[in-house]
């Protein structure tokens, strides 16, 4: 039975390093962030866009899902609405599998100091630190399972992510 970790939260909670540290833990691990499937200069919302980006994602999570060199899949995006959750799984083939949804969640104001040093280093613009503190309390609607990262290593999430596992089974 194959693993599939759906990852969400909010900008700069520390998805992407927690994944890759994740991938680098578990056995046949591949890893898909949701941002590589639309990373577009200019950056385009549109229902065009968002239709597409929807048909990359389950078409690349299918494709591991059937190869058998992969016992762990983990994808991770912002996924801040139970809708976006559901309609991933709704086009997965998740009959051989066990999904875990996790949301990695993150107080504000260490929110706010992650973003800061990506604003500070160009990676992120100063408006990203609003716009993903404005998301922080979404997360607890969600129907996932809630890790607080605030004041933990990747690593140390990862830990909390496979120890989570366990919890479910």
């Amino acid at each position: 039975m194959k693993n599939i970790y759906l990852i969400g939260g909010t900008m700069g909670v520390g998805k992407t390093t927690t994944c890759q540290v994740l991938k680098s833990k578990l056995p046949g691990s591949v890893f898909l962030d949701g941002d590589w499937c639309w990373d577009m200069q200019p950056f385009q919302v549109t229902p065009e866009t968002k239709k597409m980006v929807m048909e990359n994602i389950c078409f690349l999570l299918n494709q591991f899902i059937r190869c058998s060199a992969y016992e762990n899949i983990i994808f991770c995006w912002v996924m801040h609405e139970q809708a976006i959750i559901d309609e991933i799984l709704s086009k997965l083939d998740i009959e051989h599998c066990l999904v875990h949804i996790i949301s990695l969640i993150c107080g504000a104001d260490e929110l706010r100091k992650r973003l800061q040093k990506d604003v500070d280093a160009g990676i992120r613009s100063e408006d990203a630190i609003q716009r993903s503190i404005a998301r922080v309390g979404l997360y607890e609607d969600l129907d996932t399972e809630k890790i607080d990262v605030s004041h933990v290593t990747a690593g140390q999430a990862a830990e909390s992510v496979i120890n989570s596992i366990y919890r479910w089974r």
